[in-house]
């Protein structure tokens, strides 16, 4: 007799089984193997590490041209939108750290909390268990399928426990509690579905570092999150690079060709379309004219235009 075994309850599984000091859901080699296009770094559990410098060239890309390219390569199901924001003028950009939520259960909640006391030294509700395993750059993404009454995964005390580690916001399929003191955590924001006044209750984390899915999205460890005020869009670890540099041509494209097609040296056709080698050459003189936007090989801009669907 053959039995088929679901992925929650292999999750489930893992996550009673592992009992690690980082209370992963999945082990280390099984997180490396779901993100084995990654090459680069990782940190100790697995999880990909996005450089530090390319988190802050994604500071400066439009969610738009990011979305695009990822769409162009197949990644289509890697944006969420209508959210509410603490602030709409503070993106949420860095390395997801995921944590997954369920309707509590007496003794589901009773043995994951015994035992993270008592065998992993945490202390606290569950919630704030994530925010052990954060560092700079990381962004604290839960999935607390949806509940805003009872579902409020942060007040004032933890977000200010998360940006102290982190640097960033959170991205919560879920709610907030404490609006107006949030508010006050200069450089910090917030994506949630509501704010609530309520308290957690009838929640517990049965998933830290594993796939989860915000909405029609799935994030895993260790991908780029771009949050603005379009959305969310979650970029998985080994596109990070691809995404953020054509993003990033985008930009000075639009740039070069608002000027040129402005002055009448250009039509739009011709901006719009692929690149001359007389086109290519001027938008290369251009740049080096603007150092601000960075710099750029007649080889790499050959690479970027061969691959043009934007």
């Amino acid at each position: 007799m053959k039995f088929r075994i679901t992925f929650p309850a292999l999750l489930l599984a893992v996550f009673c089984f592992a009992g690690s000091a980082l209370a992963q859901t999945i082990p280390k080699d099984e997180l490396i193997f779901l993100t084995s296009e990654w090459k680069g770094e990782r940190f100790s559990d697995g999880r990909p590490k996005i450089p530090d410098n390319l988190l802050e060239r994604a500071k400066n890309i439009g969610i738009d041209d990011a979305w695009t390219v990822l769409k162009n390569e197949g990644y289509t199901n890697q944006f969420e939108g209508n959210w509410k924001l603490i602030k709409d003028d503070v993106p949420v950009i860095g390395r997801a750290v995921t944590a997954m939520f369920m309707p509590s259960r007496p003794d589901i909640e009773k043995n994951i909390k015994e035992r993270g006391i008592s065998k992993q030294g945490r202390k606290g509700n569950t919630n704030a268990w994530p925010i052990e395993v954060l560092t700079k750059g990381d962004v604290y993404v839960a999935d607390a399928f949806g509940k805003i009454g009872g579902g409020t995964l942060m007040g004032a005390t933890l977000g200010n426990a998360i940006f102290s580690k982190t640097g960033n916001g959170v991205v919560f399929n879920g709610a907030a509690r404490d609006l107006q003191e949030l508010q006050n955590i200069k450089g910090f924001n917030a994506f949630v579905r509501d704010f609530h006044p309520s308290f957690l209750e009838e929640m517990v984390l049965m998933g830290l570092n594993a796939p989860i899915r915000i909405g029609n999205a799935m994030v895993l460890p260790g991908d780029l999150v771009i949050a603005q005020r379009e959305g969310v869009l979650f970029v998985p670890a080994h596109m990070a690079e691809q995404v953020i540099s054509t993003a990033e041509f985008v930009t000075r494209k639009d740039q070069f060709g608002f000027e040129t097609v402005k002055s009448g040296r250009y039509t739009t056709g011709q901006i719009d379309s692929q690149w001359t080698d007389e086109i290519k050459t001027d938008f290369l003189k251009w740049l080096g004219q603007h150092p601000e936007l960075g710099t750029m090989t007649r080889a790499e801009l050959d690479k970027v235009m061969s691959k043009r669907t934007w």
